[in-house]
């Protein structure tokens, strides 16, 4: 069994290797207009404050991802929950990321043969996050490689990815984005 504070320390180390990552090689058009995320819990996290994330996420700085501020837990109420609810249908999936929705980046998602499920927010439940009840209506039979939705009038597509580690799926992000490079989203 692994001391609790180095599992926290080990989480906060993954992050903050994931998110230099991405800083030099993801495509910028994959962030949404509010940023993008990536979260990492530690094993059997039941509350925002078990997962780790960059604390203000990753922005689009002049064409360029920008980390906005350090790894550390808490600092995410939604990516907190889309982790925790993936948890919930199976405690390896300790990872995810939220990246910009486009047709074409969830083509190339499929060509990798990554499964991909969707759900439609306007078919939320009043009072239910859509962190939780979206997540939750995609993991029925088990958490997918994609979660994504279209967005609705006023609110922007976004695509959830997940993995069992940061550096996981940023290699997926950087995968994507080396397919991207010239295609126009």
């Amino acid at each position: 069994m692994m001391d609790p504070n180095r599992e926290r320390s080990d989480v906060l180390e993954k992050l903050a290797t994931a998110a230099a990552h991405l800083e030099q090689s993801m495509d910028a058009r994959l962030i949404p207009s509010q940023g993008t995320n990536l979260g990492y819990a530690v094993r059997g996290a039941r509350e925002k404050g078990g997962v780790g994330a960059i604390q203000g996420g990753i922005i689009n700085e002049n064409g360029k991802p920008h980390p906005n501020g350090p790894c550390a837990f808490g600092v995410d109420e939604d990516i907190a929950r889309i982790v925790l609810t993936a948890m919930k249908f199976d405690p390896l999936i300790r990872c995810a990321a939220t990246l910009r929705f486009s047709r074409k980046v969830l083509g190339i998602f499929e060509s990798l043969l990554l499964e991909c499920t969707s759900f439609d927010p306007a078919s939320e439940s009043p009072g239910i996050s859509t962190m939780d009840w979206g997540v939750a209506s995609c993991c029925r039979q088990g958490v997918p490689d994609v979660c994504y939705d279209t967005g609705r009038k006023g609110k922007e597509g976004i695509i959830r990815l997940f993995g069992e580690d940061p550096i996981d799926v940023s290699n997926n992000i950087i995968m994507i984005s080396n397919r991207i490079i010239s295609i126009e989203l």
